[in-house]
């Protein structure tokens, strides 16, 4: 498989809530004192987990409201739109909220890498009785994915 291409091109559809029911769902979740909540990004036909990101308010009813995912950047203070100068775009297929409303689970359809370092996921540094171990290699520099190559 080609490094950027889709996963999968058989992702179920995404409807989006209207406008009060997605009001009402962003109500019940639990934002932190700094207006956040963690979501992780899991591809949703393989189970693989991709990503740990921070949303705020106004990235998870973007999220919703699109079915492009939307992040919130914490170095950059601002929304952070998943492949936007990458192009390693996270389509929503399903969004949950854990048991305590204070994290969401976001099922995607990832195209390409997930990780700024060119990895499919952010999550290959095992952690191994003699250290840390580097469990996948990067499918694409970081600066070809980015446009700096």
């Amino acid at each position: 498989m080609e490094c950027c291409a889709a996963m999968t091109d058989t992702a179920p559809a995404y409807t989006a809530p209207d406008a009060t029911t997605r009001a009402a769902m962003l109500d019940t979740a639990r934002f932190d004192a700094a207006g956040l909540i963690a979501a992780i990004a899991q591809q949703h036909d393989t189970g693989e987990v991709l990503m740990l990101a921070w949303m705020n308010r106004e990235a998870l009813d973007e999220t919703l409201r699109t079915g492009r995912v939307c992040y919130y950047s914490r170095s950059r203070g601002g929304l952070w739109r998943k492949g936007e100068t990458s192009g390693q775009v996270q389509r929503l297929v399903d969004a949950r909220l854990d048991c305590d409303r204070d994290a969401v689970l976001l099922l995607v359809d990832q195209t390409g890498v997930a990780c700024h370092t060119g990895r499919r996921s952010c999550f290959f540094n095992a952690m191994r009785p003699t250290g840390l171990v580097e469990t996948s290699a990067p499918l694409i520099a970081a600066d070809t994915l980015y446009g700096r190559g």
